[in-house]
């Protein structure tokens, strides 16, 4: 998608089509409170409308933006990658504070590096991991509620991991996804799966696939959860996911737990799990 080029003209952006270009990777975190989600949306404060604008600004020619993962309203990322192309000329290290000056604290570009003429931040990727944190205290704190989930009621965190392992694999994930055009295909190869005790009442559900579904994550957690409270058995959780129905998984997690935490690009061994699974 081209943002702002509408905006061109005297004292605006130009086209960066004016001369030779290079490809930009960017490495970015936000806080996705004050955003109604990645993708640019007619009229909404969106993540990519802040950040290309930020660029634009910088560099005075439009950009086109790719991201890895186009995550919702409300949602977070320490890893997100986007890609676009700049003039050759460009200097990384100036758009890079820049663009932080302008976004801060709310966006951060954390590296910015230049990437092969086909590099694709979405293209490219061949998996993305997600972390969704949970607190479970009977009182909720006020400094970890913009990035947990408050759940009051004592989870079985034993069950909650014993129900992640039918996950793992390839399936068809439409009981855990919405909808989409009847040719779109909700079949996704995952992983891993898993929850890890932080301490203090944190619960980190992590997750590692080539791709997810819309909403996938949050339904997943969601269901996980019923689980946790004893309203579900883990052993349901084969039939839920075979169901390929919406209607048979739980409800949603809401989305401020959730954090696209990070995207890769060098393949992985068919065995061979997230290294960053179980880290801080």
């Amino acid at each position: 998608m081209t943002l702002f080029s509408d905006q061109a003209g005297p004292g605006g952006p130009s086209a960066v089509t004016d001369g030779p270009v290079r490809r930009v990777r960017l490495l970015v975190a936000y806080l996705g409170a004050g955003f109604r989600g990645f993708a640019a949306q007619p009229g909404q404060r969106t993540v990519a409308g802040v950040l290309a604008g930020a660029i634009e600004r910088h560099l005075r020619h439009t950009v086109e933006i790719t991201c890895a993962g186009r995550t919702d309203a409300g949602v977070h990322a320490w890893g997100q990658v986007v890609s676009f192309d700049a003039r050759a000329d460009v200097d990384l290290s100036a758009l890079q504070r820049s663009v932080n000056r302008a976004l801060r604290p709310e966006v951060a570009v954390r590296a910015a590096s230049l990437a092969a003429a086909d590099f694709d931040a979405r293209r490219s990727a061949t998996y993305r991991a997600y972390r969704y944190r949970v607190l479970n205290l009977p009182a909720p704190d006020p400094f970890r509620a913009a990035s947990c989930w408050h759940v009051e009621t004592p989870l079985d965190l034993p069950a909650m991991r014993l129900a992640c392992d039918p996950l793992l694999g390839e399936h068809d994930f439409g009981s855990f996804c919405r909808r989409p055009a009847p040719e779109a295909s909700l079949v996704r190869r995952v992983r891993d799966a898993r929850f890890v005790d932080e301490g203090d009442g944190v619960l980190r559900f992590e997750i590692v696939a080539s791709s997810f579904c819309h909403q996938m994550v949050r339904s997943l957690v969601g269901t996980l959860v019923e689980v946790g409270k004893g309203r579900r058995k883990a052993g349901e959780m084969t039939g839920v996911l075979a169901a390929r129905d919406r209607s048979a998984a739980g409800g949603m997690a809401p989305p401020h737990g959730l954090c696209l935490w990070e995207v890769g690009y060098e393949p992985l061994c068919p065995d061979q799990l997230w290294p960053g699974l179980g880290a801080s």
